[in-house]
């Protein structure tokens, strides 16, 4: 596959929401965190990670990761990846840039991670064309994504949402994307997943409908 010819992007600066994130993210990590291990058990060799935040994800891969090449666009979460990547117990380069213009080499990694971006990237196909392009063939995508909900009326609320000032409050969140589908859509061979409702659901407590799973770029593709 030859090396995309990124189109210039305006940057990603959502300084208040980046604020909100990094404290809401470490308030939900008592949650969160049992999928994020899930995510990356068993990962090993070089690993990409888009859309890395606050770097959450980095203290649970394994031993056997070789070296991780965290992008992350946005400019104060990325200071608080690098951060992160100090504490680490594998080496981290915490990397400017978007999903949709990776700054690395074609085929250059054995496992590509998005873990809660898939919502907020300006194009999905073109950013799942982008980690398609930088996996090796065969490589493996693993994936931990909120999105549509399969119930009409939940649904419905999303899309309603999703039209409203939600992205422009949330840094470019999107409720009712279909993350599985659109890994389909763009090539991917669809591996084993499972919904999850992040948190639990609980009365009177809002959740999130999840899918925590993998996906590989195939074998013999080529293009």
């Amino acid at each position: 596959m030859p090396t995309a010819k990124p189109a210039p992007r305006a940057p990603v600066h959502h300084p208040l929401f980046a604020r909100l994130y990094a404290r809401v993210s470490v308030a939900a990590e008592p949650t969160i965190a049992p999928y994020r291990a899930e995510l990356l058990t068993g990962v090993s060799g070089r690993v990409i990670e888009v859309g890395a935040g606050n770097g959450l994800n980095f203290p649970h891969y394994p031993a056997a990761v070789s070296e991780v090449v965290a992008i992350e666009p946005e400019r104060l979460l990325r200071q608080l990846a690098v951060s992160a990547a100090l504490r680490a117990d594998v080496p981290v380069d915490v990397v400017p840039g978007a999903a949709e213009a990776l700054p690395v080499k074609s085929e250059a990694f054995d496992v590509a991670v998005a873990s809660l971006v898939l919502c907020s990237v300006r194009d999905v196909p073109r950013a799942l064309a982008e980690l398609r392009r930088v996996l090796r063939p065969g490589g493996e995508l693993r994936f931990f994504e909120h999105g549509r909900a399969r119930g009409a009326a939940f649904a419905t609320a999303q899309r309603a949402l999703d039209r409203t000032v939600w992205p422009l409050l949330f840094g470019g969140c999107h409720t009712a994307r279909d993350p599985v589908g659109a890994l389909r859509a763009a090539g991917f061979e669809i591996g084993p997943y499972r919904r999850v409702l992040v948190p639990p659901k609980r009365p009177r407590l809002p959740t999130s409908p999840c899918v925590l799973g993998t996906a590989w770029r195939p074998p013999e593709d080529g293009a």
